[in-house]
């Protein structure tokens, strides 16, 4: 049997609420910056689709992805944010760093989601090739930074029922 693909890019809008009031903080990693600035492009548009005004959209930097959960508890310790999306991208490469870079990332996201009162999501695309995340990054899969925006908003929306 055959799995039908699913991907946030095609929600139904109107299932979330509105956003007008909703400060994002969104952390984006450097390393491999083509794919994450577009994924962060991708995020920053869905969110200004949803109502959020574009001087509550919080863009921090970071060197790279393991950087990324620090980045986001910087973030939320600094500034009230209802919701944090963290952009990276990681290509496996020769060696098995890839695995220890994702593991550490994915990990320490989930840690801050324990311990911080903000939904803090995980938009890190794990890919083998370079090709693999231009597909994620706006190509033929669609943009996951869109679908990091929606998670956020979902979550945020699931915060406040």
């Amino acid at each position: 049997m055959t799995e039908k693909k699913k991907n946030l890019d095609s929600y139904i809008p109107f299932q979330l609420p509105s956003a007008e009031k909703y400060r994002i903080g969104i952390v984006v990693s450097e390393w491999n910056d083509h794919i994450t600035d577009s994924l962060l492009q991708g995020a920053i548009e869905a969110l200004l689709q949803h109502g959020i005004l574009k001087e509550n959209i919080v863009v921090k930097h970071v060197p790279g992805s393991f950087e990324l959960p620090t980045g986001a508890a910087h973030l939320i310790k600094q500034t009230t944010l209802d919701g944090v999306i963290c952009i990276g991208c990681i290509i496996q490469g020769e060696t098995r760093h890839f695995e220890f870079i994702a593991h550490a990332t994915a990990e320490g996201i989930i840690h801050l989601n324990l311990q911080q009162q903000v939904p803090v999501i995980f938009s890190v695309l794990t890919c083998d090739t370079m090709q693999q995340a231009e597909d994620r990054a706006g190509g033929k899969m669609g943009n996951k930074g869109v679908e990091g925006a929606i998670s956020c908003l979902k979550m945020i929306a699931f915060d406040h029922e």
